[in-house]
């Protein structure tokens, strides 16, 4: 993901500059989009709906992101992280968020996918190891 929302770079802002708490983020989960219509904003108008689709939850014992160390600034996916399988068509999935809930909630991360992928009823999207990217600037 490319890139930082501005409801995440507003709360590490406030965090810094006045010592205001960070959110509370319970659990993560991945969204796909089919265009960006604001996300940075926290616009999630594009969203994938119907035909099976949900986020996915990508923290606790199933599905977990590397730790960042070193000079890298970034952590990926260590596990393929498979969305259920489309029962209806999805359209072209162009961009994927980082969101704190399981629906509506805010975007933390957001980016387009290195390229755009076609989904028709019983095709499966998911992201292959270290697909799935958050790094800083």
């Amino acid at each position: 993901m490319a890139g930082k929302s501005n409801y995440l770079e507003n709360a590490v802002l406030n965090y810094v500059a006045h010592g205001t708490a960070m959110p509370t983020i319970s659990n993560l989960y991945i969204a796909l989009f089919t265009a960006d219509d604001g996300l940075e904003a926290g616009t999630i108008t594009s969203e994938v709906s119907g035909g099976s689709y949900a986020r996915l939850q990508i923290d606790g014992a199933t599905y977990t992101l590397t730790t960042a160390s070193g000079t890298t600034n970034e952590v990926t996916n260590a596990e393929v992280y498979p969305f259920a399988a489309a029962t209806a068509n999805w359209g072209t999935i162009t961009h994927g968020a980082l969101m704190d809930a399981s629906s509506g909630g805010n975007v933390l991360y957001h980016g387009a996918l290195q390229s755009s992928v076609q989904i028709d009823s019983g095709q499966q999207f998911q992201f292959d190891i270290g697909a799935f990217k958050l790094a800083e600037d």
